[in-house]
Formats: structure tokens, C-alpha cells, sequence
């Protein structure tokens, strides 16, 4: 109850004082939030394909092909349900955390906040219009780095 009555304080404001900021971006926040409550519904009940699948790859399987998936699925998403399988060792959930992250910068398309991010980054364009094939060119550079670092560096230590 108080959290609502702070958003509607909030938009409140928002509207009374709109010439000093951009619009808020409510269509696409709200989007978010159902996607993240969809992951989090359905998510559970794909355990039962993902425990055989993950427990049969290595973890460096698992960190290039947690990169390479990131482009095209959510890496919220894919680390939460790597996070349902039991058992994993530490190195296996390190590869799948860095290969999200790592692959992060390829999900303009893929990502769950990309509505917002869209709608912020549309304006810095050509005719306002978002490029995938731009953007992945762009990014690959970065993330290419990013894995090399990542490839050169020793795994978490052990205590």
C-alpha cells in the first residue's frame, strides 16, 4: 500500500513538472516486469530438461555457449534457470555468470530491458531507427575482449 501511494506521489509529480524532464518510459518498464514475472513463473518447471543437458557439458562449453546465447535470449533469464539445476560445481557457475555477462553487450535484441533501452537509444540514430546488424558489429569488438580477458585469467581460486 505504501509503495503505491509513492508511485502515484511519483507520477504526480512526473506530470506536474514534465517540461523539466524526458517522458517516462511506463510502456516499456512495465513490459520488463512481465517478462521478468513470466521468467520467474515458468522458469521452475524447466528443470527437468536442463539438469541432463548442463550436468553433460564442461564448463567452458557452458561459458561459450552461455556468450553466444546471451545475444539471443535474456542473460537474466539464462543464469536464473542455470541457477535451478542442483549440483554444479563453483567453476561451472562461474563460466555461466561470465559468459552472460560477457555476452552482454551483443542483447540490444535479445534482452529483457531493450523496450527501454530502445526507446532511449532511438533518438541517437539515423531516422530513429535501431540497426541489429550495427549493433552487433559493434559490440562484437568489446566482447571479444571481454572473453580473451576472461580466457587468459585463472578461474575463481579455490580456498
Amino acid at each position: 500500500m505504501i509503495f503505491v501511494g509513492l508511485f502515484l506521489f511519483f507520477l504526480g509529480v512526473a506530470d506536474a513538472y514534465r517540461h523539466h524532464q524526458d517522458r517516462l518510459i511506463l510502456r516499456e518498464g512495465l513490459l520488463v516486469a512481465f517478462f521478468l514475472a513470466g521468467v520467474g513463473v515458468l522458469g521452475g518447471q524447466q528443470q527437468w530438461w536442463l539438469q541432463p543437458v548442463l550436468m553433460s557439458m564442461s564448463s567452458d562449453a557452458v561459458f561459450f555457449g552461455a556468450t553466444i546465447l546471451t545475444a539471443f535470449t535474456d542473460n537474466a533469464a539464462l543464469t536464473y534457470l542455470g541457477s535451478l539445476v542442483e549440483g554444479l560445481a563453483d567453476d561451472f557457475k562461474f563460466a555461466l555468470v561470465a559468459g552472460a555477462v560477457i555476452g552482454g553487450g551483443l542483447t540490444l535484441i535479445a534482452n529483457a530491458p531493450n523496450p527501454a533501452g530502445i526507446a532511449i537509444l532511438r533518438g541517437h540514430f539515423e531516422e530513429e531507427v535501431v540497426h541489429p546488424l550495427g549493433l552487433l558489429l559493434a559490440a562484437l569488438p568489446p566482447t571479444i575482449i571481454a572473453a580473451l580477458a576472461f580466457c587468459i585469467c585463472d578461474r575463481p581460486m579455490h580456498d
